[in-house]
């Protein structure tokens, strides 16, 4: 598909004649999902951009070329004591700036080649998520903090893994407070990178850190409760909260785009039966997803390593009940909103994510599904709203009714919700 983009792009010849006009906004084409499922170059704007050429702004600064390796036996990791010591032993070579080539065209810049139709592509994408999460969710420009690095192509290795660089990824990397952009190799219709639902749900990840990690490269609760050496509890149930809710953060902005809402945003990249059924898995629209014994005692009795993987199953319940709700009373971006508000919040009334991540970091057997819940329950303050999503809770995630109703906290879930009926309830133990 890119090939075929870039042959389109010759045609226009060489005619510029002059450096592109490097001030924002640009009119420039970039590779958008049309209504047909395929990629095709769509003029855009990109309205934060201080340099199109090296890609730098003030949501994202790309970098080429970088060498990030984790070795468990690396001794300038193991003797690294601040976070910033740590980024900088996995940076085994720092790469450069980008250098992107345009073709300019009625004064639109043309990508000129396969890595800038990419690299621009991919800036666009993070532009429009940190559009969501600020125009739909209300984040202050000022939370987003720094533009963030963007690790372009880099030749990234987990030694413990493979000594084989990773490849067919895009991720947000709270070690480094940066993305990466891998190579592609398999993933050739639709690259992750140009993917936007994926670049959101990536940027959901960067917006879970700053907020319920409180912008730490080794979360506190989740190291803590990771290195017990036993059942993690809590930590999975954090760990699946943050990919359920980036799930449905990435579902929130497809429908802001001109094809409207798409809950299988993944299927344009994953496609083909070498990928089995991952779009339809984590597919938020199927309405018959339920927590059952074995998925409930791996949350209680699993480690984080050995949890690894279903943390997208219990994040897919999660985030699917909550779609539920939000469309069946047509306030999802009233529920995308309260959802972000229950990150961090320090009343002690309605205490976020974060704070209730703090109450409870001596003992996660405490963070419970119900617990975790309750910082979303608490900060919905529309009745109907907090009914329903209190109703596919309990039923999608069978938490018990009565951790939920007639607590002694106000705020939780009205008397008039009793649960849905989708999925048998599980026994007590």
């Amino acid at each position: 598909m890119l090939r075929t983009v870039i042959a389109t792009t010759a045609v226009l010849g060489l005619a510029a004649g002059c450096a592109p006009d490097t001030s924002a906004p640009v009119k420039i084409r970039a590779l958008v999902l049309s209504s047909n499922g395929q990629y095709v170059p769509e003029e855009v704007e990109l309205k934060t951009v201080a340099d199109v050429v090296g890609l730098s702004g003030s949501v994202a600064d790309l970098h080429g070329g970088a060498r990030i390796v984790y070795d468990s036996n690396d001794q300038d990791l193991a003797t690294a004591t601040t976070p910033e010591a740590f980024a900088n032993a996995l940076l085994k070579g720092e790469g450069r700036d980008v250098t992107a080539s345009y073709i300019s065209q009625d004064d639109v810049l043309w990508p000129a080649d396969f890595h800038t139709w990419n690299m621009v592509t991919t800036y666009y994408n993070l532009e429009r998520a940190f559009d969501y999460f600020h125009d739909v969710t209300n984040i202050p420009t000022a939370d987003f903090k720094k533009p963030v690095k963007t690790y372009y192509f880099p030749d990234f290795t987990i030694t413990d893994v493979s000594r084989d660089s990773l490849k067919d990824n895009a991720l947000y990397f709270s070690a480094m407070e940066s993305f990466l952009v891998l190579p592609f190799d398999e993933l050739q219709r639709a690259p992750l990178a140009i993917n936007a639902g994926v670049i959101t749900h990536e940027y959901s990840h960067r917006i879970f850190n700053l907020k319920v990690y409180a912008g730490q490269a080794f979360p506190a609760a989740l190291t803590a409760w990771a290195s017990t050496g036993g059942p993690s509890p809590g930590a999975n149930i954090l760990k699946a909260f943050d990919e359920g809710l980036a799930d449905l953060h990435a579902y929130g902005a497809t429908c802001r785009s001109k094809n409207g809402c798409d809950t299988r945003f993944l299927s344009s990249s994953f496609e083909g039966p070498e990928y089995g059924s991952i779009p339809a898995d984590r597919d938020l629209a199927k309405t018959d997803r339920c927590m059952d014994a074995s998925l409930r005692d791996s949350i209680r009795n699993n480690s984080l390593s050995e949890f690894s993987g279903k943390e997208y199953r219990v994040g897919t319940l999660l985030a699917s009940a909550l779609y539920q709700a939000g469309e069946a009373t047509g306030q999802r971006d009233i529920l995308l909103r309260s959802i972000v508000t229950g990150y961090s919040d320090t009343s002690t009334a309605t205490p976020g994510l974060l704070q209730l991540t703090q109450q409870y970091t001596s003992d996660q057997t405490n963070f419970t599904l119900a617990v975790a819940s309750s910082a979303i329950i608490s900060h919905i303050t529309d009745l109907r709203l907090k009914e329903a999503v209190c109703n596919e809770l309990m039923d999608h995630l069978q938490i018990p009714r009565d951790l939920l109703v007639g607590t002694t906290n106000p705020n939780l879930c009205p008397a008039s919700a009793a649960g849905g009926t989708t999925c048998p309830r599980l026994s007590a133990d």
